[in-house]
């Protein structure tokens, strides 16, 4: 059995809100337009799981989901291009959504690609700070649940 692998996923919560994927249970994670966050998200496979962080004012990290089917084509004629999506799944919130600034303030994650690479929409994150991510945001026995 192969290890899952650990992703952060950005979303405008204006466009898409984790509240929404908690609402509806399952999406597919589409509109991806930049090669590096499409080749990170090539690399997501059923199993996987992936931190979601909301952007623009809220700068948070505030959930996790399940990634239940590998990249697949995303089509779009007014961009032709080798895009991809994948479908996922609500799997829990934090009890308390972990901040920009107290991600930055947190040594152990200075080399979070999320500080490094900070326009970038999808990344990969080490187990390491995927469990500390969970940890900070209260959610660490719940995922233990999962």
């Amino acid at each position: 059995m192969t290890m899952s692998r650990t992703f952060l996923l950005k979303t405008e919560p204006g466009t898409y809100s984790f509240e929404t994927l908690a609402k509806e249970k399952k999406t597919n994670w589409n509109g991806v337009r930049n090669f590096q966050a499409r080749n990170v998200l090539k690399e997501c496979a059923k199993g996987d799981y992936a931190l979601i962080y909301h952007s623009g004012d809220e700068r948070s990290v505030v959930g996790l989901a399940v990634v239940t089917k590998d990249a697949y084509p995303d089509l779009d004629p007014k961009k032709p291009g080798e895009w991809v999506q994948v479908d996922l799944k609500y799997a829990l919130k934090f009890a308390e959504p972990v901040t920009l600034a107290t991600i930055k303030a947190t040594p152990t994650l200075k080399a979070l690609p999320l500080i490094k690479q900070s326009r970038l929409s999808c990344m990969e994150v080490t187990k390491k700070d995927f469990e500390t991510l969970l940890k900070m945001g209260g959610a660490w026995a719940a995922f233990q649940a999962l």
